[in-house]
């Protein structure tokens, strides 16, 4: 076809559908695949600003030591996470209750002998003390909440750590009563099962459990005393939810085992196959 020198705009149109022609073709899969590394590296650009400017407003501090802490979006220091004392060999083969000194076998501690707990397994990430017994004070008692996610992380590695041949079905957690609840305006345990049943991608059963009685605080009481106060504090609201199922019961700290113990006989009595206990701290 013959173009005419007068025809500017004819001349365009045909270089163009040339150069278009002999351009390589992009699928449509990989122009989506371009478009969401572009986002999620905009995403992430746009998240670390947000970040850097929230500690500029609201400085991090350590929920252990009341340092800096270095890490990204962390609340735990590392020289906090370092020094804590983390649960390993020797311990207790059922409640994971751990003992001083060189033991080259499996054992039972006398706890467990006397009472034959209903859960499965118990197994705690550190030792209550130091740093980790500040870090858990101040996020159950001064509302920290926002330690949930670190205090989680080491939830989550524990259950990795003693329970990776378990395929839980469910994620439950210690409740608290309705009117604890609405004094403290929060359940640590519900925030850490959350966190963890998200990092270990297992559904949690917010409704598996209620509390029923109200109790008086453990502190000061002895191991029997426990178990009497806690005795028939504890229902199991939806036994349908846990019925069939291998459960994962989580709490923040276990002393004497007493409350956990309690809980797991509930879901036991509901139908439940199995229940293993994770908590952060060991007593």
């Amino acid at each position: 076809m013959a173009l005419c020198s007068d025809s500017p705009f004819l001349l365009g149109s045909v270089l163009s559908v040339d150069i278009l022609a002999r351009m390589p073709r992009i699928s449509l899969s990989n122009a989506r695949l371009g478009l969401n590394a572009s986002l999620s590296r905009l995403g992430g650009f746009v998240s670390e600003t947000a970040s850097h400017g929230l500690d500029i407003i609201y400085p991090r501090t350590c929920g252990g030591c009341g340092g800096v802490p270095e890490g990204r979006g962390m609340h735990l220091c590392w020289a906090c996470l370092a020094s804590a004392v983390y649960v390993k060999d020797p311990f207790c083969s059922c409640c994971g209750d751990p003992v001083e000194g060189a033991v080259h076998h499996a054992f039972l501690c006398s706890w467990c002998r006397r009472s034959r707990p209903a859960f499965a397994l118990a197994r705690s990430a550190v030792r209550f003390r130091g740093p980790m017994k500040q870090a858990l004070h101040t996020f159950k008692y001064e509302k920290a909440c926002h330690l949930a996610g670190d205090l989680g992380g080491l939830l989550a590695g524990c259950v990795r750590a003693h329970y990776a041949d378990v395929s839980f079905d469910g994620v439950a957690y210690v409740p608290l009563h309705p009117r604890k609840g609405r004094e403290r305006s929060f359940n640590q345990s519900r925030l850490l099962a959350a966190d963890a049943a998200k990092r270990l991608s297992i559904p949690i059963l917010h409704r598996a459990l209620s509390r029923v009685r109200v109790t008086c605080t453990q502190t000061r009481l002895n191991a029997e005393e426990r178990k009497r106060n806690v005795r028939g504090a504890f229902v199991a609201t939806m036994p349908e939810w846990i019925e069939g199922r291998r459960l994962l019961l989580v709490d923040d700290v276990m002393t004497t085992g007493a409350t956990v113990a309690e809980c797991s006989r509930v879901l036991m009595d509901a139908g439940a196959v199995s229940v293993h206990v994770v908590t952060v701290a060991r007593g």
